[in-house]
């Protein structure tokens, strides 16, 4: 990994530039999107994408050629699989073999990654006084992605546009274990929750170990809307009402029945959460995302939940001294593949 990364998290309404270097954030920028350049998670104009981090580079003083970027959720198929010990060239002919019941078209339009999670010994097949020793043959344990070759080409044709080399592309779950692999306690459970535009995302780690993502179809885009709609005014207004509580509108009932619509939500993925992961101690949620700064939403949500509600910027490197961490999470933890 270079010394000093760009770490680059492209949303529905924003985008997010991080320059880091050996962990530490240097310099950032947080741009609103052109409304409909990104669809489905694609950019539709890679070449107006490209000028627009060049521009907004150049205006920030961002000297970096490397970049590592966020892999949007809905193009990155990840599973936890266990394989028999095999060399990466082996590895890289069966791990498509993984996808194909996730993957409708042809598996070489793919690329197929992997991490190491860890590597064990099988137990013997049977055991006895009289019975011969089987071969205990080693395993590995690996978190698995598919990503479109498409994607990749769109970013690498995006990134030449601004000069900028592609050095890392990951999903966003790699971000959330970069920051718990440099600020977090292997031994601990974390919930990383994305209060996110379009989506609210639960990412749940054992350790730096990724166990399952839940995804709820709502996001701080239908709080916007109710503004729009009640107030009579366009999204783009009704959103500064929203962010800069204009005339009080963050508390006011019509937002309060929306939090407690979307903390219920919450709720039930917990519960299902606790059902199918007995063996769960999970106490500690951590926010993210443009909805962590609305306090009231982030209120409710403490008080429906009843579990410990840390800011994220607890898990990133120098995060209390961060302007607008809780938006720049993954851009940062993008760009830290490895712990100190």
């Amino acid at each position: 990994m270079a010394k000093t990364i760009l770490g680059i998290d492209v949303g529905y309404d924003s985008m997010k530039l991080a320059m880091v270097k050996k962990g530490v954030l240097k310099k950032y920028a947080i741009i609103p999107m052109p409304e409909n350049m990104v669809r489905e998670g694609h950019v539709v104009s890679p070449e107006s994408m490209g000028e627009l981090i060049r521009k907004t580079m150049k205006e920030k003083g961002i000297h970096c050629n490397d970049a590592a970027i966020v892999l949007p959720n809905e193009t990155v198929f990840i599973r936890n699989v266990i394989m028999p010990q095999m060399s990466a060239e082996q590895l890289q002919v069966n791990l498509p073999y993984e996808f194909r019941d996730y993957i409708n078209s042809e598996m070489r339009t793919y690329y197929y990654d992997y991490a190491m999670i860890r590597t064990e010994i099988e137990p013997p097949a049977s055991e006895g006084e009289n019975s011969e020793p089987q071969n205990a043959g080693r395993s590995m344990e690996l978190m698995a992605a598919a990503v479109p070759v498409s994607m990749i080409e769109e970013i690498r044709s995006y990134l030449r546009k601004a000069g900028l080399k592609l050095k890392r592309a990951a999903p966003t779950v790699s971000s959330w274990q970069g920051l718990i692999r440099w600020c977090g306690n292997p031994e601990n459970e974390y919930c990383i929750l994305d209060l996110g535009h379009q989506a609210i995302r639960m990412y749940m780690f054992n350790g730096d170990k990724h166990i399952v993502t839940r995804e709820l179809e709502v996001g701080i885009s239908r709080l916007i809307q109710l503004i729009a709609d009640t107030a009579s005014v366009d999204e783009h207004l009704a959103e500064i009402y929203l962010t800069e509580n204009h005339e009080g509108w963050q508390t006011r009932e019509e937002c309060r029945s929306a939090y407690e619509n979307i903390a219920v939500e919450l709720m039930r993925a917990l519960n299902f959460y606790r059902f199918s992961t007995p063996e769960t101690k999970l106490n500690d949620i951590y926010l993210c995302g443009g909805g962590a700064s609305i306090q009231p939403l982030c209120d409710v949500i403490a008080e429906t939940i009843g579990m410990n509600i840390h800011r994220i910027d607890e898990l990133v490197p120098g995060g209390e001294r961060i302007e607008n961490c809780a938006i720049l999470a993954q851009a940062i933890g993008i760009t830290l593949e490895e712990g100190r």
